[in-house]
């Protein structure tokens, strides 16, 4: 259920993106990285708490996104550019909201629902 979970958020970033130039997509692309962080830490530690797995989230997406001050992400990308949608290119301080925004919705989607997260924690 969560692999489902984070091609679902893969295929609404990349189309977001694809299908629209509008102002709000960015953030939303950027919320959605953060909500497949979010399963992707889910079930590596399964074990951890659903707010330490949105903490780690956030962490994550934040420490990628103050590597691109370096430039080196943007001279992998050249390299390699699927790499630039793992690593982005440029630091944008309001990435960082849209992170902390796509880890609280999916935190509070795997707290309501309590489904596909939960079941991969209780084994």
């Amino acid at each position: 259920m969560l692999c489902i979970a984070g091609l679902i958020s893969v295929v609404l970033g990349l189309s977001i993106r694809t299908f629209s130039d509008a102002a709000w997509t960015g953030p939303a692309g950027d919320g959605l990285y953060a909500v497949l962080v979010y399963i992707l830490v889910a079930v590596l530690i399964p074990s951890k708490s659903k707010a330490l797995t949105a903490a780690a989230a956030v962490t994550v997406c934040v420490l990628i996104e103050l590597f691109q001050l370096t430039g080196l992400p943007a001279e992998l990308g050249e390299s390699w550019p699927p790499l630039r949608l793992v690593l982005g290119t440029t630091f944008g301080a309001a990435d960082l909201l849209a992170y902390a925004c796509g880890a609280a919705v999916a935190y509070a989607v795997d707290r309501t629902t309590g489904t596909a997260v939960n079941c991969t924690r209780h084994h």
